[in-house]
């Protein structure tokens, strides 16, 4: 709930309860408004405060009490040792700017210093922030005067809490809390920071809440009137703004977030390059009201951008705090119209890296300076020329361009390969881990037409046997074994092309050190010496042009009138009467809806050939899982109640030993789990089960781009219609890009250093097999793993 408005007769009142409040409580609170004084929600006991600076709670001395925000002690009413009475009236010489600092700045000074008024300090405090463009004024001096130790902290000092060390996974969501106070210095609880709490530009929840996304890069700005502004904040409301996250142990913590105000002056410099604000406001409409505090301001102070900046790595932190709010401050005329804007920033902090490649250069270039007065020197003497004129100083420029083009090649082949086996090996790796390690289930939708009792080989309990074959769901497996290393281009001709355009059409003469363009140079022809960086360059833009020419004709030709193995294997799974369930991460996947239109796939040859031609005449209903739906592809967002009855209802079958040579009594637990988990997956696709519903439903346009949820699944899980067969992202089919540039840059760095393109192309070929030899038997396994599909029925 917002403070209520000032009128006539609070003033008085108001300023009396400030001045002589030693019979009063110590904060007063504003009526309507019930704060949260826990410290924070939840943290703490009733009689204790959170201590920022260790992240402990602790009590309170005998003479003190626990202030309304939780954070600190303050004075309890009572007889109590205080500072010496301060008469205010020749402690400054500032002159009072607006009518709010003459009702109510002194007196907040007075009752803050003199009695046992902790709103009078809070007051205090927000009237100095208030000053947002100079601290040269009577508030800051006053503030500067105040002994008393109820009075709020202004700054944040870097030495007061060290850096937390915060690690954020994917989807990960900053957690911001913040203490509110009003202009009186009451405080109005503690509320978690949404999108909507430090932005003035209006939007959808989700979109808002998307700047609180770690690793999303965040601006969003707009126009806003003024006066409909001062509609939503008559009366500035102060943040204090802490970032919450979890310790080493699990435990939660909360650490103040540094604000920056870069248009604030001071007298001391130190002062503002050595710390930061603690406290800070959207919008001030009390300061401009000139002759009455009812009437509307003439001059609005507002927060117009508000710059979050995250300093990475968050998780070790160095001399830079990982959050920073930077708070930049203007002031309009009321009415008119102004500009806003809120920005999440994310700054790599320079590493070791940085300040190699830094020193490197330092130290190269310095040689190469030596090295071209070396050069020079030896011209001149070889030209017989005593003095230094024009023609020695261009030839010095000469030869120190043509040093620092060395040097920076040198310098940049070496990052360049420090990408290749740190970067890009590592993206590969992640890719490989990431597809070898998805949990994926296929559902069998056949229903048994008749039931039979068969013994166990002991003679021991009798099961069920029913007709319902395996061997459906085998072809599904194996038809997705094949699936795994499906790429668009073709590797072979890959190198085939490039080698071919290389040395039979003759590009690589490009890479010359001359002025010629000449593909065929003769036998006797002068032949220049190579340039690394041309030849670099060659080859990298004839693998990249080849690879995306085969895409393009993959895509575009191939798949469109040849053939589409991705849509037919979700024909297949369709006529097979098998799903393919997948889990990408823990709550998202993809589901490829396979159930038979037909109610069975287990059929002989001229009942299927009756059913494919009924779907040819639109005899039947459609594929999809929606009824008059013929999408069967999705990609799903489970509620965490789903995924966690999917695991509990997995894990016999996941930590039961597997192949033939184990007991009866583990096969058949992995066979009830196998069939408990079907059972599972069939009623949940069919709705059975209330409390863990789904709903099918299209992504937003900039879901689609970005490839993000913006809403939360809930209560129900999501699955979103897939059009574009996106769960080739768990094969190597959707990662064309990742291996095309993991495989040129491998190619380029073999010639690179051996001049041979030939030898580059064998490299980078016997690469390429290992990599898909190690997708292929590793993701063999863990399809095995995941789908009771033994691997010896996996060709």
């Amino acid at each position: 709930m917002r403070p209520k408005k000032f009128s006539q007769g609070v003033l008085p009142l108001l300023a009396g309860s400030l001045l002589f409040s030693c019979s009063l409580p110590c904060s007063a609170q504003v009526e309507g408004v019930t704060p949260d004084s826990s410290a924070p929600p939840g943290k703490c006991g009733n009689e204790e405060i959170l201590d920022i600076g260790s992240g402990k709670c602790r009590r309170c001395a005998s003479n003190l009490m626990k202030s309304p925000d939780g954070l600190r002690c303050v004075c309890a009413p009572g007889p109590s040792p205080r500072p010496p009475p301060v008469d205010c009236r020749d402690c400054n010489t500032f002159p009072l700017r607006t009518l709010w600092e003459t009702l109510f700045l002194d007196s907040s000074f007075l009752a803050c210093n003199n009695t046992c008024n902790e709103a009078a300090c809070q007051m205090l405090t927000n009237m100095v922030t208030l000053q947002a463009f100079s601290l040269q004024n009577r508030a800051y001096d006053l503030y500067t005067k105040t002994k008393s130790p109820d009075l709020p902290q202004l700054w944040y000092s870097r030495s007061e809490t060290s850096f937390p060390r915060v690690s954020f996974g994917r989807n990960s969501q900053i957690r911001l809390k913040a203490t509110k106070y009003d202009a009186r210095g009451n405080f109005l609880g503690w509320e978690d920071v949404s999108g909507e709490t430090l932005q003035l530009c209006p939007g959808s929840q989700n979109v808002l809440n998307a700047a609180f996304m770690f690793g999303t890069s965040y601006n969003r700005s707009c126009s806003l009137d003024i006066s409909r502004l001062l509609q939503r904040d008559p009366e500035p409301t102060f943040y204090e703004l802490f970032l919450q996250y979890d310790d080493e142990k699990g435990n939660a913590q909360w650490w103040p977030v540094p604000v920056e105000n870069p248009a604030i002056t001071t007298s001391s410099s130190a002062s503002l390059s050595s710390w930061a604000f603690r406290r800070f406001f959207l919008v001030d409409g009390l300061s401009g009201r000139k002759h009455n505090l009812t009437d509307p301001p003439e001059t609005v102070t507002l927060a117009a951008g508000l710059i979050l900046s995250v300093y990475l790595p968050t998780s070790n932190p160095g001399n830079q705090p990982p959050f920073l709010l930077t708070v930049e401050y203007v002031q309009r005329s009321n009415p008119g119209i102004v500009q806003a804007s809120f920005s999440v920033t994310y700054i790599q902090s320079p590493g070791t890296a940085q300040q190699t490649t830094d020193i490197s250069f330092g130290v190269f270039s310095s040689l190469a300076v030596l090295y071209s007065l070396l050069k020079v020197s030896s011209w001149a003497r070889r030209s017989r020329l005593q003095n230094i004129n024009l023609m020695i100083i261009v030839k010095f420029f000469a030869y120190l361009a043509g040093s620092l083009a060395n040097v920076f090649f040198l310098i940049t082949l070496g990052i360049g390969i420090y990408w290749l086996i740190v970067f890009k090996s590592l993206d590969l790796v992640h890719l490989l881990i990431t597809q070898l390690t998805v949990s994926i289930f296929l559902i069998d939708w056949e229903k048994p037409r008749q039931k039979g009792v068969q013994r166990t080989p002991t003679g021991g309990d009798q099961r069920a046997a029913s007709s319902v074959s395996a061997w459906r769901t085998f072809l599904i497996a194996n038809e997705w074994n094949e699936l795994q290393t499906h790429r668009k281009a073709n590797p072979f001709f890959q190198l085939f092309a490039t080698l071919l355009l290389l040395e039979v059409v003759g590009l690589k003469n490009l890479a010359s050190r001359d002025l010629n363009v000449n593909l065929y140079p003769g036998s006797d022809a002068p032949l220049a010496p190579w340039s690394p960086i041309l030849r670099f360059g060659i080859a990298a833009s004839v693998r990249l042009a080849i690879g995306i020419v085969q895409v393009l004709i993959s895509v575009g030709l191939c798949e469109r009138f040849v053939g589409n193995k991705i849509q037919q294997f979700a024909d297949l799974c369709s006529l097979s009467n098998v799903s393919v369930f997948i889990l990408m991460h823990r709550c998202y996947g993809f589901y490829i809806h396979g159930r038979s239109v037909h109610g069975h796939a287990d059929v002989d040859m001229d009942t299927m050939h009756s059913y494919l031609q009924k779907e040819e005449e639109n005899l039947c209903p459609l594929r999809g899982l929606e009824a008059n739906s013929d999408i069967q592809t999705f990609e799903v967002l489970l509620t965490d109640r789903t995924r966690a009855l999917y695991d509990k209802i997995n894990l016999p079958l996941a930590e039961a030993p597997r192949g033939t040579q184990i007991r009866s009594d583990i096969h058949d637990q992995r066979l009830r789990s196998y069939h408990a988990l079907n059972r599972f997956l069939t009623s949940f696709l069919e709705h059975r089960y209330k409390d863990m519903d789904y709903v099918v439903k299209n992504k937003f346009l900039l879901e689609r781009i970005l490839d993000v949820e913006f809403q939360e699944p809930g209560e129900v899980s999501v699955l979103y219609n897939d059009e574009n067969a996106l769960f080739g992202r768990v094969l190597f089919y959707n990662h064309e890009l990742t291996l095309l540039i993991f495989e040129t840059l491998v190619f380029c760095s073999v010639d690179l250093g051996a001049q041979d393109f030939v030898l580059g192309a064998l490299v980078t070929l016997v690469v390429q097999k290992l990599a898909q030899i190690l997708r292929g038997v590793l993701g063999k396994r863990n399809l095995a793993e995941k789908t009771l599909v033994e691997k010896q029925f996996l060709i």
